[in-house]
């Protein structure tokens, strides 16, 4: 019944009470066929156009109140975020009200749940915020504390202090500095300025510059040996801000005497970077997290090796920032790969 136009079922009512009509006058003259036949054509054809003109005229006055309605739900529907798809419609006007109201529904359950994450996921940011930053501000209280203490007439204490508090106050303005450039990239204040060039030789640049650091762990830097130019079209500064995060990490997570692989891949109009190194891997279950702001697999191992929490987060909407995508693998004990795509040049 559902398929039913209530066009069509005005119009099958009034042929049943047509039909109900006609039976009754015929029945009411049973010994004259003539009387009884006109009086039962005369009184069906009446009953026929009332009852047509009775529910055509409420027809019109419900469909155009529900046609009305169908259309706020679907213009309602349609303003709000990621609505989903318009349902399958017939040719039912209430049929198809009852589908854009039931697709409202599940659209504002939706979208009550992603809030209840949203609310989760903030007061786990404010909570990580207020950490980060609470570490080296109790720092810096103890330092100066120490020194108006009197540790400031004792010089082989007064210039320790003063250069451990001016650390703690470099990392507040780390966080400061990345959160701010994460803002700034979500709400596309810093704009990406793309130019061609050869992120092969940005890659060997980077690695010279990171030498020391590497060796310092045992850990081989490696990049193609055919000095094959791979040229893109991306930010060049910004690049050099992604990739250096990644050979970081490779570093600060790579077992000693390890390696991290740079290499690139030819993907139709992309170029892949790939960033592997054979460390101690990243837990499956840790993986779609890996990407949010202040998120710590080891959170006391990440504290020890430094670092603000916010890199991979300023990573990825880098990345985003240039339409392009960024994915991990990685498997305990064996190692991670980071891989992103950049538009080729």
């Amino acid at each position: 019944m559902k398929q039913i136009s209530p066009k069509i079922a005005v119009l099958i009512i009034a042929i049943l009470i047509s039909g109900i009509v006609f039976l009754a006058l015929y029945l009411y003259f049973p010994s004259e066929y003539n009387i009884a036949m006109t009086a039962a054509i005369i009184g069906t054809c009446s009953a026929f156009l009332s009852s047509l003109i009775l529910f055509f005229f409420l027809n019109q006055i419900i469909l155009k109140k529900i046609d009305r309605l169908l259309d706020t739900v679907k213009n309602y529907r349609a303003n709000s975020d990621n609505p989903s798809p318009r349902p399958n419609y017939t040719n039912n006007e209430i049929h198809n009200l009852d589908l854009e109201i039931h697709a409202w529904a599940e659209d504002r359950k939706n979208e009550n749940e992603q809030l209840h994450k949203l609310e989760v996921y903030r007061k786990e940011f404010l909570g990580n915020v207020s950490h980060e930053l609470k570490t080296p501000v109790f720092n810096i209280q103890g330092y100066i504390l120490t020194l108006l203490d009197g540790g400031l007439e004792d010089p082989s204490i007064n210039r320790n202090y003063l250069i451990r508090a001016e650390k703690s106050v470099d990392r507040m303005i780390t966080i400061i500095d990345d959160l701010e450039a994460i803002s700034q990239l979500e709400t596309g204040e810093l704009q990406i300025e793309p130019e061609r060039f050869d992120i092969a030789v940005l890659v060997k640049d980077i690695i010279d510059a990171m030498e020391m650091k590497a060796t310092a762990k045992g850990i081989i830097l490696t990049i193609p040996e055919d000095n094959k130019p791979v040229f893109v079209y991306a930010d060049r500064f910004r690049i050099r801000q992604v990739i250096v995060n990644l050979i970081v990490n490779s570093i600060k997570y790579g077992k000693e005497y390890g390696e991290t692989k740079i290499r690139f891949y030819d993907i139709g109009d992309t170029v892949s970077i790939e960033i592997a190194d054979n460390g101690i891997g990243i837990a499956k279950e840790h993986l779609s997290r890996l990407f949010e702001r202040f998120y710590r697999v080891d959170k006391s191992r990440s504290r020890e090796q430094g670092g603000t929490g916010l890199g991979l987060a300023i990573v990825k909407h880098i990345i985003e920032a240039h339409n392009q995508t960024i994915n991990v693998m990685s498997t305990e004990g064996a190692g991670t790969v980071f891989s992103f795509t950049l538009k080729k040049g």
